[in-house]
């Protein structure tokens, strides 16, 4: 079996196209001898070792976008970022991201702690979220901001539509939040480490036609800040938030079906998931401070609750 061929399959987290770039710029040995030829046969009894080289993070520059600048002073921001707005660079998205935004906006004036890829970055939102974000201008209010959200001091509220309506129309969900057995891109309720995760939510809403409800405009306040956090635990109630493609879609067929006409063409409309995080609250670190932020559902979201 080729080299390559045999190392993809043995560390399946690395694609045969790394291993082949690993190989051919000397990162693999078998004993003390480094291997440089991916088609090499393996023997019988060889060892391999694979060393992958530190990646190195691009400094971001700045690229000037239209921000909605909720608040600003000389230590902090408050952005409503809108859906697909990614919040810092990654695989994928290089650049024009709320980080690019934020450097030529802000200029050098953002605080370093969370890197070089993610200047001012104290939180995030996923990049189909919309709503409220803080960033930090300087090292000392990033701190401030970060035990916050560490010791739940920091208030954080979403609004999101869902479907059906929740059989308790106010509640909490807690159960632990990892990765999912099943997908390693997802995340789930586990019995089995993960992290402790607290939901409360509260119906605002009722949705529906016909005298029918299909979908619910839900209030959800955070005590953790999880990876996709309300979206995981309104799924494991049941209630799925609508245009949720990772967590939703089993729930999106099934009940769509079932709504009239116009149900359905709202539906379609709603290319993201219907989620907004409409208030954030928190003591302002210099000082002392409580600040607090509210904002509007966008209009993807109003004109669903408008049925």
């Amino acid at each position: 079996m080729r080299l390559d061929k045999f190392l993809s399959q043995s560390f399946i987290e690395l694609s045969r196209s790394r291993i082949k770039s690993l190989i051919l710029s000397g990162h693999v040995t078998c004993g003390s001898k480094i291997l440089s030829d991916p088609s090499r046969n393996v023997k019988i009894g060889e060892r391999f070792s694979i060393m992958i080289p530190a990646l190195k993070s691009p400094t971001p520059i700045g690229q000037k976008m239209d921000l909605e600048v909720v608040y600003e002073d000389n230590d902090l921001i408050v952005i409503n970022k809108p859906a697909g707005l990614v919040v810092h660079p990654a695989a994928g998205n290089k650049d024009m991201t709320l980080v690019n935004a934020l450097i030529s906006h802000c200029g050098g004036s953002l605080s370093g702690i969370g890197g070089v890829a993610r200047p001012g970055i104290v939180h995030r939102l996923d990049k189909d979220t919309s709503g409220l974000l803080v960033a930090a201008k300087n090292d000392f209010t990033h701190r401030g901001l970060a035990e916050q959200f560490a010791d739940h001091s920091l208030d954080r509220a979403y609004k999101a539509i869902v479907w059906g309506v929740p059989k308790q129309k106010e509640g909490t969900i807690e159960n632990k939040i990892g990765r999912s057995s099943r997908n390693r891109k997802k995340m789930a309720v586990v019995t089995r480490g993960g992290k402790h995760a607290i939901t409360h939510y509260r119906v605002k809403k009722p949705i529906g036609d016909g005298g029918k409800y299909w979908a619910s405009l839900v209030e959800c306040r955070l005590e953790t800040g999880r990876t996709h956090q309300i979206r995981v635990h309104m799924t494991s109630i049941g209630n799925a938030i609508i245009g949720d493609p990772t967590y939703g879609a089993k729930d999106q067929k099934k009940i769509i079906k079932t709504g009239s006409a116009y149900f359905q063409t709202v539906i379609s409309s709603m290319n993201r998931q219907a989620l907004h995080a409409y208030l954030i609250g928190f003591d302002h670190p210099f000082s002392g401070k409580r600040i607090n932020f509210k904002s509007d559902l966008p209009n993807d979201m109003k004109e669903f609750i408008s049925i």
